[in-house]
């Protein structure tokens, strides 16, 4: 069999263009994901009472590259259902001088893009809220599919720790522990020239 010969020549060039393509990045996989649009839930409660508040513009950004993920929301944007009780909210937390709640930190565990399944990943970074940041590791699921990446994550952040001092009703404070959950759909963001 000589290299020279038409279809033996072909078969070569065919497989060395696929070599070279297992050797160079493909620009088209993104590592970089983005959404405006997940959903955030601060649960909490008072004596015989439990609310909720829920934001649906969530701004996230896992970038699998670097393994740096960043998730905000304007907590103008949550509702608890009751106007009094967001304005309260709203008052706690200082909103006008710290108008965002922030988790900005690094993938420390290991993720399969190749995988479809949802994967158990830890995050550690630092989350902020009414202006103080305190170090906080995360446990959540990573999930790579059709539509980008989904994560859900949830927590438990004690308000003492971020000097927010719990409102009350009469005789009653809301708990100082609030239980924090979300959930997106990141699509990949796309790159501009």
């Amino acid at each position: 069999m000589n290299i020279s010969d038409p279809p033996v020549k072909k078969l070569y060039y065919i497989f060395a263009g696929l070599f070279l393509l297992l050797l160079v990045p493909n620009e088209g996989i993104s590592q970089s994901y983005l959404t405006k649009s997940g959903h955030v839930e601060f649960d909490s409660s008072v004596p015989l009472h439990s609310f909720t508040g829920v934001s649906d513009r969530l701004v996230g950004k896992i970038d699998l590259q670097n393994s740096t993920i960043d998730f905000y929301v304007d907590v103008h944007t949550i509702e608890t259902g009751i106007g009094k009780r967001d304005r309260d909210m709203l008052e706690t937390l200082d909103a006008e001088n710290h108008p965002f709640a922030e988790f900005y930190g690094k993938l420390v565990s290991d993720f399969n893009p190749q995988n479809s399944q949802p994967q158990n990943v830890t995050v550690e970074g630092e989350f902020t809220v009414h202006g103080v940041s305190q170090p906080l590791t995360i446990n959540g699921t990573l999930q790579k599919n059709s539509n980008g990446l989904h994560v859900e994550a949830s927590w438990t952040l004690n308000m003492k720790d971020y000097n927010i001092k719990p409102p009350g009703i009469l005789f009653y404070r809301v708990s100082e522990k609030i239980d924090v959950s979300i959930s997106a759909t990141l699509p990949p963001k796309t790159k501009t020239k």
